[in-house]
């Protein structure tokens, strides 16, 4: 049985050419994936390019799935869905759309109908005008909780703005458009949907990375699934995004350089000791500067010797291909099912 990528690829080799693939992650939005297909599919009625529909059920426990898979076979829609074996959560849902996306280019959304697919042809005639590689929705008018929600997603998009480089009004909008050939190069892991932008970054300038306003909506049907505390959760990952854009390749930088560094202070500290010691006579048995010198001496070696063994499992996962970070139950394509 096919249950990783490998099953996703057996279809989209044979697929017919799409200009655009929509990829809506789901999970338990029973009451809003009919009306989602409906307004995607009404949007979407008058774009002059081919396009398809993914959509991606990551382990929901209710009627999403029956209810998703009811539009299949639909007159005009090109549907597949996507059964993931259990919640991977929201990333790693993205990252199975994308790799069975067939479209030259990708919008992403979420499926709680907050955003408003009517915004998709118009962010893909801007992204095509401005010849840029990723076009990121800007909730302007965000109908959410202010303080549960827009001040620390405000709070958050300032600080990674600064951290990363990359001025964006907003990192969290699942709303965007994004070249095929540039995305495919970005493997998403963890919960690391939100810093799309910043790996994005990583394998194109900043330069063709923008941003277009559009229409949010508040929250229609069923419960929102983050709260006050993945704020947090972003502190966390973003100390993670700033180490792997800066020493992915070469995390024994980071680590030989804190060691050396704090090395060069031991060593400092050591020879004031040697010379109050030896030249001058004192003793230093009891002093707790020897202590702290020994202590950072031993960090040092340490923090060396953890840079040489990251850069050995970094040339590791550069020469080997990494496993996908989630696992296919069943594909529904039409009146067609592969598992």
């Amino acid at each position: 049985m096919q249950t990783t990528v490998e099953s996703i690829r057996s279809l989209t080799d044979t697929a017919s050419p799409i200009e655009l693939s929509v990829v809506v992650p789901i999970f338990n939005e029973e009451e809003s994936v009919g009306p989602l297909v409906e307004r995607i599919s009404a949007a979407m009625a008058g774009f002059s390019m081919s396009w398809e529909l993914i959509l991606v059920d990551d382990g929901s426990t209710d009627a999403t799935l029956a209810n998703a898979r009811g539009y299949l076979g639909r007159d005009g829609l090109v549907l597949r869905i996507i059964e993931l074996q259990r919640n991977f959560g929201q990333t790693a849902a993205m990252q199975a759309g994308i790799d069975a996306a067939t479209g030259r280019l990708i919008a992403t959304m979420d499926g709680d109908l907050q955003n408003d697919p009517k915004d998709i042809p118009a962010m893909v005639a801007e992204l095509e005008r401005r010849e840029l590689d990723l076009l990121v929705g800007w909730r302007k008018d965000r109908q959410d909780g202010l303080l549960l929600r827009r001040i620390p997603s405000w709070c958050a998009n300032s600080l990674i703005g600064r951290m990363t480089g990359v001025k964006l009004h907003d990192y969290g909008c699942s709303l965007k458009i994004y070249r095929a050939s540039i995305i495919k190069q970005v493997k998403l892991m963890g919960e690391m949907h939100r810093f799309i932008p910043a790996w994005v970054a990583g394998v194109v300038p900043s330069s063709r990375i923008g941003e277009m306003v559009v229409t949010h909506h508040a929250r229609a049907h069923g419960k929102s699934k983050y709260g006050i505390s993945r704020t947090f959760r972003v502190i966390l990952d973003l100390l993670s995004v700033m180490f792997f854009m800066r020493y992915k390749a070469r995390p024994g930088h980071f680590f030989g350089s804190l060691g050396l560094g704090i090395g060069a202070l031991a060593m400092l500290i050591l020879f004031y000791l040697f010379v109050d010691k030896f030249i001058m006579g004192n003793d230093i048995g009891t002093r707790p500067m020897l202590m702290v010198g020994v202590v950072l001496l031993l960090s040092s070696v340490q923090l060396i010797t953890t840079g040489i063994l990251a850069e050995m499992i970094a040339r590791t996962y550069y020469r080997d291909d990494a496993s996908p970070n989630y696992i296919v139950r069943n594909i529904f394509d039409g009146d067609r099912r592969d598992a």
